[in-house]
């Protein structure tokens, strides 16, 4: 595909995230720098059965057996997705140059240089016809670094203009910040943004309203406004050596133990639970601001989280300065991370970095990726 004269190409990009939600799919114009356009986006949920054999998953480095068959069905619901979000969009395939395909983490455990992401990108490729970067993490884990977050150079292409210091907050599964200081135009490109995991996001709140039956997540953070946080288990969850680790620094879904609240005498309350484990995500957020080369004078917040009303009143008291969706600005919370995903699988094509020493820790700036042709 010949590159359009505005330096502009459609891509598609692919997420599926720690909090296992389902398939989020969006479609941009990108030149993989300092230019983007969105241009459409939708999610796909999983359903129950898919997401117990996805969580059946977690952990697991083999891939082999049950993963194998999963991943095969993974695979599928993601070329699914990219028909659905062309049909709606009005975009023939044809038009459409490279997905960038995250596939599922299974596993991460950069310390040990292992990271696991299930999709095949080559099956991927033969479904839609359409080129397929995939496996973003491998590369940057194998030289050193962490391995993520892998979204900090896409938020410092979309934060022209606004004031900085600035912090792009992912909250997910696991939340992710990206400190960006000066406008990528002035920059090497190299020096102006850092990045970390922060701690939890949703996933560990999920897991305590899964466990109670009482849904799949704490819609509004109506739960958690409704209970009291016990101070005594947010100290203790606190004390996780994670938080006083510097930036760069990644983690997995399951890197927390919930005992101080799953196993607290007496028993929390399902409110009581929620809050406190509302509070842990809020807390390590700020437990980060130390940690950045100056503290931001405003947060946008994107990922399932930013629907989180208490969620943002927390970090807004903790964080004291403004704390606000990243939706104010114009950019689409929901689609964000499926946006990167598009726009680093261009960078890829075009031979760019994809992670730099002060976002993952990596040695230089990494490239990353594994192409396959157009099936």
């Amino acid at each position: 595909m010949m590159e359009a004269t505005d330096g502009l190409r459609t891509v598609v990009g692919l997420m599926s995230g720690t909090s296992m939600d389902g398939i989020d799919a969006a479609l941009l114009r990108t030149d993989g720098r300092d230019r983007v356009e969105a241009l459409d986006f939708l999610t796909i949920p999983y359903d129950d059965g898919f997401r117990a054999r996805l969580r059946g998953c977690l952990g697991r480095t083999d891939g082999g057996g049950t993963v194998a068959e999963v991943e095969r069905e993974l695979t599928d619901a993601h070329a699914d997705a990219v028909r659905r979000l062309l049909d709606q969009a009005g975009v023939a395939p044809a038009e459409v140059e490279l997905i960038g395909f995250h596939g599922h983490t299974i596993h991460h455990d950069p310390d040990r240089r292992l990271t696991r992401q299930i999709g095949d990108g080559a099956r991927l490729a033969a479904a839609t016809g359409i080129a397929v970067v995939g496996d973003f993490r491998s590369a940057d884990v194998a030289a050193g670094g962490q391995g993520a977050p892998l979204v900090p150079l896409f938020h410092r292409a979309l934060a022209h203009g606004l004031p900085r210091p600035l912090a792009v907050l992912n909250i997910g599964g696991v939340a992710n910040v990206s400190w960006i200081a000066s406008d990528p135009a002035e920059s090497d490109g190299e020096a102006d943004v850092v990045a970390c995991d922060t701690g939890p996001g949703n996933a560990l709140i999920d897991d305590w309203v899964l466990r109670h039956g009482l849904g799949r997540f704490d819609a509004g953070g109506a739960l958690a406004a409704a209970g009291r946080v016990d101070g005594e288990a947010l100290a203790v969850l606190m004390t996780h050596p994670y938080f006083s680790r510097p930036a760069p620094k990644s983690l997995d879904r399951d890197a927390f133990d919930p005992a101080p609240v799953t196993a607290a005498s007496p028993p929390l309350s399902p409110q009581d639970g929620a809050a406190t484990l509302t509070a842990f995500t809020a807390e390590s957020v700020a437990r980060v601001v130390p940690h950045l080369p100056a503290p931001p004078v405003r947060w946008l917040v994107c990922g399932g989280g930013r629907h989180n009303a208490t969620l943002m009143a927390m970090l807004a008291d903790r964080l004291g300065v403004p704390v606000d969706p990243v939706d104010l600005v114009g950019w689409d919370g929901d689609a964000l991370e499926a946006q990167a995903f598009g726009y680093l699988a261009l960078r890829s094509r075009l031979g760019l970095p994809l992670s730099l020493p002060a976002t993952t820790g990596v040695p230089v700036p990494m490239r990353g990726g594994v192409f396959h042709p157009a099936g």
